[in-house]
């Protein structure tokens, strides 16, 4: 890295950090420690990877401080190094949004032809908590929902959905979340919850974005944001 241009050496530290990123496993991953810290081996489980390749791409992300780790016993965990991380992809996908053909091809395709409806923000559903008014479901897996989620949110990962229906209150809207912005998983949920009668809506981001902008949380474990424990 060259020493005699400061704006120079400011701009290869910034070109690390995107080369970081710019892999689609890697984005894949960073979706998924946002939920929570994981080991290389759940993280490689997670997006099909072998395990060194899975650590391959972990430790070129910590080495540009994209990600951190701590050692628990045998195993290394990752997380997100700061929630400043999800405010570089929340970029990414804007840029991508307004300039990508692609990209603005499947939203138009595949998520607003499943819910075109606005989604509900954090501030309206903060609001709504409060009032009592709604009931929150996530529909991540156990494991992602164990490590943290929003107050009083009731847990059906959405592959076990369309069985437990039943659990489901018909006489509340349900406002649904998963992982971020573009998770199919909430997207999937609405549907559903829709097309078997339910007032249905979704978070307008994701459990990350939620506990990133400092709102309580129900957290597993002290390395989250703070926990709200309120029953």
């Amino acid at each position: 890295m060259s020493s005699d241009n400061p704006k120079r050496v400011v701009l290869e530290g910034l070109a690390e950090i995107a080369k970081s990123l710019a892999h689609t496993h890697r984005l894949e991953i960073l979706e998924h420690l946002a939920q929570g810290e994981r080991s290389v081996e759940a993280v490689a489980a997670c997006v099909g990877l072998s395990i060194a390749n899975a650590s391959q791409h972990l430790r070129l992300m910590r080495g540009a401080g994209v990600l951190a780790s701590r050692r628990d016993g045998k195993h290394v965990l990752y997380r997100l190094s700061d929630p400043t991380v999800l405010n570089a992809l929340a970029a990414l996908r804007k840029i991508a949004e307004l300039h990508s053909a692609q990209v603005r091809e499947v939203i138009e395709r595949y998520f607003r032809a499943r819910d075109a409806l606005e989604p509900v923000s954090r501030k309206e559903l903060t609001r709504r908590l409060k009032e009592d008014l709604v009931t929150v479901l996530d529909v991540r897996p156990t494991d992602e929902y164990s490590a943290g989620h929003l107050p009083k949110a009731v847990n059906i990962p959405l592959g076990e959905l369309a069985r437990r229906l039943r659990e489901v209150p018909k006489d509340r809207e349900i406002i649904a979340y998963c992982r971020g912005p573009f998770c199919v998983l909430a997207f999937e949920a609405v549907a559903l919850l829709r097309h078997r009668g339910f007032k249905a809506r979704r978070l307008e981001d994701g459990y990350p974005e939620w506990r990133a902008a400092g709102l309580p949380v129900t957290a597993a474990d002290p390395l989250h944001s703070r926990v709200d424990r309120a029953p």
